[in-house]
């Protein structure tokens, strides 16, 4: 009886990893699934997930050097198709898949970057119309990203000399599609903004296939539009294209030539419209200058202005008129008040104790000049003092009777 081998766990998963790796079938796999338990591994790069259907699952690792060359962001719940190698990791002794291209199942993996692009950078509030600038009316030098070899540039320029013949253009070359298009295009717009001449740039290229004006919708691109200080007009493509660097420009031109045409204004009609604002300008001085002159004529022909000292002399008469009837007020408030003086006197007089001397009464006082009134204010003997009109007596009391006078 033969005895049988007995492996340990190291020789058992190395053995079953041979096997998987000797199967040429299942070292160019395709397989599609559920994405599970994503991870990206942030130092490394790496990704780990699982993948699942409805039955089962398999573990699946993606490493750096073709995670880089995946266009959109995997995400747990995304349908994908993905291409890789089966083996068998032996620390855990489970199978994986190692995964080495993924593209979305159903949808293009192209059009998915974009849009989780274009959902990143509206979260952010790069495309919101609060934050674009109005561009100048007739900016000193117009700075053009675009390449030098393309039509596009030169419909630009035979726009801009068309409308504005001494216009300034600074053009800033870069390329317009392929793996650094993105990076040039990005580099062309700062350089415009070095330069503070440039109040308006366009950047824009002639129309292509969508992978052609793929660079316009790359996140580089954008922030550089939307980093960028002076105003950018975005022309890219035909009239039916609309990339992400459209959203993010102060303005969105359908074309290079339409681009150009917003740019600057047509010479001739400024022309036009300056002449015709002299015009207005001229007329409304002119109604302005005739209003001032009516005023001064009608000024000039005023008594006050013809005559001042006319106005003046009138007013000194007036002051006179005043002064005489003041005066003559005042003369006879004095004589009225006098007569009433006069009047008062003479009543005053009348009950004056002199006039009643003067009738031959006399006054009686005591010693200490208290007036008598009663003869029971004196005693007999007491001194007393009698006021005629002419002079005084000193008297003793001889008698005093106290009967009343009838």
């Amino acid at each position: 009886m033969a005895i049988p081998r007995i492996f340990s766990v190291y020789e058992l998963t190395t053995y079953l990893k041979g096997i998987l790796e000797r199967d040429k079938s299942l070292q160019n796999i395709w397989l599609k699934g559920e994405i599970s338990n994503f991870k990206l591994h942030t130092p490394s790069g790496h990704m780990y997930f699982t993948l699942k259907d409805e039955n089962s699952s398999i573990k699946a690792v993606m490493f750096r050097s073709k995670a880089i060359q995946v266009q959109f962001r995997p995400e747990h719940g995304m349908k994908v198709i993905v291409r890789g190698y089966l083996s068998l990791y032996e620390r855990d002794g489970q199978y994986q898949i190692y995964v080495e291209e993924m593209q979305p199942d159903g949808l293009g993996s192209v059009h998915l970057a974009l849009e989780q692009l274009k959902a990143k950078l509206t979260a952010e509030g790069l495309f919101e119309i609060g934050r674009k600038r109005r561009l100048p009316l007739l900016p000193a030098t117009v700075g053009i990203a675009t390449s030098i070899t393309g039509a596009a540039l030169h419909d630009m320029l035979k726009v801009i000399y068309r409308r504005f013949p001494n216009a300034q253009v600074v053009i800033s070359p870069c390329a317009v599609q392929g793996q650094d298009a993105p990076h040039t295009i990005a580099k062309a717009i700062e350089l415009l903004n070095q330069l503070p001449q440039v109040e308006v740039i366009i950047v824009g290229r002639g129309g292509g296939s969508r992978e052609e004006l793929w660079a316009f919708n790359s996140e580089v691109v954008v922030r550089a539009i939307v980093n960028s200080r002076t105003p950018v007009i975005s022309a890219v493509g035909h009239e039916t294209d609309i990339t992400l660097a459209d959203l993010a420009a102060d303005l969105r031109a359908p074309t290079p030539s339409a681009a150009a045409e917003l740019a600057v204004p047509v010479k001739n009609e400024l022309y036009v419209n300056l002449t015709g604002l002299q015009k207005q300008l001229l007329a409304a001085l002119q109604n302005k200058l005739n209003q001032k002159r009516r005023v001064s004529e009608l000024l000039a022909a005023s008594p006050a202005l013809r005559h001042p000292l006319h106005r003046i002399n009138q007013e000194r008469q007036f002051v006179d008129q005043l002064y005489l009837e003041l005066q003559q007020n005042i003369t006879g408030f004095i004589n009225n008040k006098n007569a009433i003086l006069n009047l008062l006197g003479q009543k005053l007089d009348a009950m004056s104790p002199l006039k009643v001397l003067g009738r031959g009464y006399s006054i009686c006082q005591k010693s200490d000049g208290i007036m008598l009134k009663d003869a029971a204010e004196v005693r007999v003997g007491e001194a007393v003092t009698v006021i005629l009109t002419q002079g005084k007596l000193a008297c003793t009391v001889q008698e005093v009777d106290l009967c009343r006078n009838q």
